[in-house]
This record gives C-alpha cells, sequence and structure tokens, in this order.
C-alpha cells in the first residue's frame, strides 16, 4: 500500500453526497470546478494520512463521529460558496 491522505477522500465522498441530494446550490459542476472546492476544502482541514490496510481500517472508523463529518461538510460549504463567487473558467 502506498502513503494516502485520507481526507481526499473523505472530502471527495462528502461532495458527491451534497451534489447528488442536491443539499447546496452549485452553480457548475464541472470538473474543474469540483477540483477547485475540494482544493479550498482540503486546504482548511487536516491531513489524515495512512501507509497501511490497518490504519486505513482504523481512520475510517475514526471518522464517523459527527464532528468530523460536520467539519468535512462545513469546509466544502465554505468552499462551494467562494467557487461560485469566483469560478475560473
Amino acid at each position: 500500500m502506498e502513503m494516502h491522505n485520507l481526507m481526499e477522500y473523505e472530502v471527495k465522498l462528502n461532495l458527491d453526497r451534497l451534489i447528488e441530494k442536491k443539499d447546496v446550490e452549485l452553480n457548475c459542476s464541472c470538473k474543474q470546478c469540483r477540483m477547485d472546492i475540494m482544493a479550498i476544502a482540503l486546504n482548511s482541514l487536516p491531513p489524515k494520512y495512512v501507509v497501511s490496510d490497518k490504519g486505513l481500517i482504523y481512520q475510517r472508523i475514526n471518522n464517523l463521529n459527527y464532528q468530523f463529518n460536520a467539519d468535512v461538510i462545513s469546509a466544502l460549504v465554505k468552499a462551494i460558496d467562494i467557487v461560485n463567487r469566483n469560478p475560473r473558467h
């Protein structure tokens, strides 16, 4: 297994859920806007690196708490607002 920032997975997963459920107003869902949203959100969240399958499982279980999910969604909502106001395309 290689080193991975588990936060990238969590941010992408939650962004996909927010878009799918239409919980947020997203002016554009092109690849550029989605990547910008993820980058902005990730820059405001602490990284969570894992290098083993055991570490991956442990961190995924840890990420099931409400505060963690609230932090990720809050960062995404702020990032969506920024990208909605200033799209780069």
